[in-house]
């Protein structure tokens, strides 16, 4: 389970709405016992659950994935981000990057999956800023290429004060449309508890809460993997709102992105 692009998840369909890179065991004695993939790519903009990354700016992103037939893998995950260092205020974080391990066994068109997520954002930060690393919990369940995934804040969710127990829940798919061309398709909902300090209200639980969705198609051309999308939310980004940025924009904003990368 991996934040990679649109694009490696629509050609590593083992999670195909998801975000992994780990594929299903299987039981013939001929395949290898584990395997090693790398992931490189460049996308237009970096979104994560709708929500823009870079401020509409290029991403270069790219990751290592371990596997084996046992069900278990492990991976790394990382990209250039700007959403914390637009705030200014004296951040410095301009690298996100992921680590993750979990568990997936197949039996048939079926498959089941759970795993662990870290989210890392180096940098310097100034006194008192509630840090923006976090860790998930996910579970997943899949059938042919359809995914229906569940994931679990076990801390603040990206910086988001008192915000532990957050979730998402997310349904995605991949469809072949012929000629070597998949439509991708996804939905998601991102819940943002209620939060509080000192016993003082600061968020209630519908002002960070939104939906997402994202409708695109995916190919392969000249030895590389292509995926075009349409991103959009129903984000609150307007004046003094959770997901505007210090330069008046809105991060939920629909957007279409291009990626390109490799798989090796």
């Amino acid at each position: 389970m991996t934040k990679r692009p649109l694009l490696a998840a629509a050609f590593t369909c083992a999670a195909c709405g998801g975000f992994t890179g780990f594929a299903a065991a299987q039981s013939d004695a001929a395949q290898p016992q584990q395997a090693f993939t790398g992931n490189i790519g460049l996308a237009s903009e970096y979104r994560y659950r709708g929500i823009a990354q870079t401020d509409g700016k290029p991403a270069l992103q790219g990751g290592f994935d371990y596997a084996h037939t046992s069900g278990l893998y492990l991976g790394t995950w990382a990209s250039n981000v700007s959403w914390l260092s637009d705030a200014g205020g004296g951040i410095s974080n301009s690298l996100e990057w992921d680590l993750y391990g979990g568990f997936k066994r197949s039996a048939g068109d079926f498959a089941y999956e759970a795993g662990l997520l870290y989210y890392a954002y180096p940098g310097r930060y100034p006194p008192g800023f509630n840090s923006p690393d976090s860790l998930e919990l996910y579970l997943a369940g899949s059938w042919k290429t359809l995914t229906l995934k569940y994931s679990h804040a076990l801390t603040d969710l990206f910086g988001f004060v008192d915000s532990k127990g957050a979730g998402y829940l997310d349904l995605a798919g991949s469809f072949d449309l012929g000629g070597g061309i998949a439509l991708l398709a996804h939905v998601g909902h991102q819940r943002i508890p209620a939060g509080a300090v000192g016993g003082l209200r600061v968020r209630s639980a519908s002002d960070c809460s939104y939906t997402d969705w994202k409708l695109g198609v995916s190919t392969q051309a000249v030895g590389l993997n292509w995926a075009l999308a349409y991103v959009d939310t129903d984000a609150r980004g307007g004046a003094g709102q959770c997901y505007r940025n210090a330069f008046g924009r809105d991060l939920g904003k629909a957007a279409l992105v291009l990626s390109v990368g490799k798989t090796f």
